[in-house]
């Protein structure tokens, strides 16, 4: 389980935003959806061990992640949280496949292959993991993000704003593959959008306001 309670932030003194308690049970799907400004980011770099909120608890499968010291709350990141971000943040020199076992080894967890291509396989790009990224699409390119996020088997994985910039056809299919890839890892999944248009996706929604 996931939970944040009596969570809040600043920014300077003059803007403070506070968080409404919330509780996800592992397995779960859920939309995070707000406007712009809205805090929407902010509470993702919360959940995500990126931002110290300046007052309330974050807890993760019993674990208190803001307990943890910046080392093993990077390995607890790695490890247990996956994030798909708006634009791929990939090694340029490094293969697909190299790519992925760096995520692997940033998490300190040992060089899996096996792993590297069944993950690849089941997003159906698993004949470019000796492509270099500037060789691929960009939907190629988003699909790969997804695998890194899921090639460590984390608890939670989080899509920050995934289908904002495409076109109902591929904010559909982007969708799905991250619905089916939450399945699949049997992780809870969260997605933080402004978009509308995935809302009927999720019976879970969390708004900001």
């Amino acid at each position: 389980m996931i939970s944040i309670k009596s969570v809040s932030h600043s920014y300077g003194n003059a803007h403070r935003i506070s968080f409404k308690d919330w509780e996800i049970n592992n397995g779960e799907q859920w939309l995070l959806l707000g406007e712009s400004g809205s805090g929407k980011t902010t509470l993702l770099h919360i959940l995500t061990g990126i931002l110290k909120p300046a007052a309330g608890a974050v807890n993760m499968d019993g674990t208190s992640i803001y307990s943890l010291s910046s080392r093993e709350l990077d390995q607890f990141r790695g490890r247990n949280i996956g994030i798909i971000f708006q634009r791929p943040h990939l090694i340029k020199s490094l293969t697909i496949a190299e790519n992925l076992v760096m995520a692997q080894s940033f998490a300190r967890l040992p060089e899996d292959l096996k792993r590297v291509n069944e993950v690849l396989t089941s997003l159906g790009i698993a004949d470019k993991k000796n492509s270099y990224p500037s060789e691929l699409s960009q939907g190629q390119l988003q699909r790969v993000s997804i695998a890194r996020a899921v090639i460590n088997k984390p608890a939670l994985l989080i899509a920050d704003e995934p289908t904002s910039s495409l076109d109902d056809k591929n904010a559909q299919a982007v969708l799905e593959l991250l619905l089916q890839q939450s399945g699949l890892n049997q992780a809870t999944l969260i997605v933080a959008t402004h978009d509308k248009r995935v809302k009927d996706a999720f019976t879970n929604t969390y708004e900001l306001k």
